[in-house]
């Protein structure tokens, strides 16, 4: 069973970025966070970070990360992930940045509904990288979000 935690933004924020190698040096600056534990022993798995929110335009930036071989990833992290953004915060899109070699997250993310653009050497010199955006039409079409009551988990003061 997995839990999740509001309002301990930098705690969360930092221990995302020591899991991804391109955000280790210089974190994210000012964010907002939600933490995944497990339920059973209370240990931080994983978490979102959510940044350069733009309420003019409707858009905000998410990155996500877990330790790894962790079960982190169920639907209702999904949903929780992505009705704080379209729900709490008002988005009309949400930005995410992956590298064209992460296959992994590439497939998460299309199975969500994100529209994928390769960006060449988004990941530096010699690696492409991937934006991907998901508008609120196309979150409310996806598999993990038709036919289902918003979470009451996304209420909570996250971002």
């Amino acid at each position: 069973m997995l839990d999740y935690v509001y309002g301990q933004n930098e705690i969360v924020a930092d221990f995302v970025a020591s899991l991804i190698p391109e955000c280790r040096e210089r974190g994210f600056g000012k964010c907002r966070a939600i933490g995944i534990i497990d339920g059973d022993s209370g240990k931080l798995l994983g978490g979102l970070v959510y940044r350069n929110w733009c309420p003019e335009v409707g858009t905000i930036e998410i990155s996500g990360a877990a330790v790894p071989g962790t079960n982190w990833l169920s639907r209702r992290t999904i949903n929780i992930m992505y009705d704080y953004p379209f729900y709490q915060c008002g988005c009309q899109m949400v930005i995410k940045t992956t590298m064209a070699d992460n296959e992994i997250v590439l497939r998460i993310m299309a199975s969500i509904g994100f529209s994928l653009h390769r960006i060449h050497r988004l990941g530096g010199r010699y690696r492409d990288g991937v934006v991907g955006t998901l508008t609120l039409e196309d979150w409310e079409a996806s598999r993990y979000n038709i036919n289902r009551k918003r979470t009451d988990d996304a209420h909570e003061e996250a971002a």
